[in-house]
């Protein structure tokens, strides 16, 4: 017999969404991955810890590298991307290690802040948010200061857009012999890496950025002799990295505490839609080319960018807000949400700005529409 619902009639949703969600993540997503979410699964079932957990862990490692992924293993955390990142901090430096943080935005300053939080010994390498780290400073340090351990940055970051020069970076760190520990939380998925040939030891994202998921979990992808040696450090029960890793080595795919389900549901679609679009290679060309719409657009309607193009990454763009007294950021977002499209407010300090993601399920002839939305929002000219 069929069970009962307990109720009449199912209630009526709005499935389809009234905006582009124009920002770093969460972000709009396919009708097909949020359909993904209409059933409910068992998190002791094999048909979720086979079926799904267990091809997404190793979906990511061949993700995060196509020349060595045997060296790398992925361990899902529940909680949004800061939660993961964390459990990689706090699970990675051993009491005995030092830190050095490379922060040039909001979320460089929130690495630094987890650390003092955990009492973990470090120093941190501020070169504000309009340039990146400085790579002379980077090389004096660790050859001076011995004590350093481990040295975290961001690939992507989200504050002003700014994509740091990661190769770079990895090859100062690895050459000097200390651990890699890479926030890519906006960047994964969406630019194209290879953990191996960059010697990355540690790398972070979550599900709701360039995969293309919806909010609720985030993942660790780690070589793994790093990951052996993280057993005993955890400055939390929860947060605990090696401990994660282990519970889904040895059980398949099953998590220590509950799954969100119906969120690693979807990243399972999510993923296979990044296959099916071409892999990172293609999801990346397309986020470019939103980007170069973006900025070509805005700059005809006499927005100015925050970064010099070099710096610029393809996942969201920093602008200028006009220089003119009517202008209002509140009133710009409530015209163009009227038009279809969320933006996202301004995050650098002193500058008076606003941000536009290029990622997600968006697209070229969206960024057409949002240029046009622009211009007819433009109630200041």
């Amino acid at each position: 017999m069929r069970a009962q619902s307990g109720v009449d009639q199912a209630p009526q949703f709005e499935w389809q969404n009234p905006y582009l969600l124009l920002t770093p993540g969460p972000l709009s997503t396919s009708p097909t991955v949020r359909a993904a979410m209409l059933r409910d699964w068992c998190t002791w079932d094999d048909d979720y810890n086979l079926g799904i957990v267990t091809p997404i862990r190793e979906g990511l490692v061949r993700l995060a590298s196509t020349t060595q992924p045997e060296l790398f293993s992925a361990v899902l955390m529940q909680g949004s991307g800061t939660f993961s990142v964390e459990a990689m901090i706090g699970s990675a430096v051993p009491e005995s290690g030092k830190l050095l943080v490379l922060a040039n935005g909001e979320y460089g300053n929130r690495l630094a802040r987890i650390a003092a939080t955990l009492r973990i010994p470090h120093l941190v390498h501020d070169t504000g948010e309009l340039a990146p780290p400085d790579l002379g400073k980077l090389e004096s340090t660790l050859d001076n200061d011995r004590a350093i351990s481990h040295v975290v940055c961001v690939h992507s970051e989200t504050t002003t857009g700014m994509l740091n020069p990661l190769q770079e970076i990895a090859g100062i760190v690895k050459d000097r012999g200390r651990v890699l520990l890479v926030d890519s939380m906006s960047a994964f998925g969406g630019i194209p890496l290879d953990m191996a040939q960059l010697r990355i030891d540690f790398l972070v994202s979550s599900a709701n950025k360039c995969i293309q998921g919806v909010p609720g979990f985030g993942f660790v992808i780690a070589r793994r002799d790093e990951l052996l040696k993280c057993q005993g450090r955890a400055r939390s029960l929860s947060l605990d990295l090696h401990d994660q890793w282990q519970g889904m080595e040895k059980g398949h795919g099953k998590w220590r505490f509950t799954s969100p389900t119906h969120v690693v549901r979807a990243f399972f679609q999510a993923m296979q839609e990044l296959q099916q679009e071409g892999g990172v290679a293609a999801r990346h060309g397309r986020y470019r080319e939103n980007h170069r719409r973006l900025v070509a657009g805005m700059e005809r309607l006499g927005f100015r960018c925050l970064l010099p193009r070099q710096l610029q990454g393809p996942i969201i763009t920093g602008f200028h807000s006009p220089q003119h007294p009517e202008f209002s950021f509140a009133k710009f977002y409530q015209a163009l949400k009227q038009c279809g499209f969320v933006i996202y407010p301004g995050k650098v300090t002193h500058i008076d700005s606003f941000r536009i993601g290029t990622i997600g399920h968006v697209f070229p002839e969206d960024i057409d529409r949002l240029i046009v939305a622009v211009k007819e929002s433009m109630y200041w000219t």
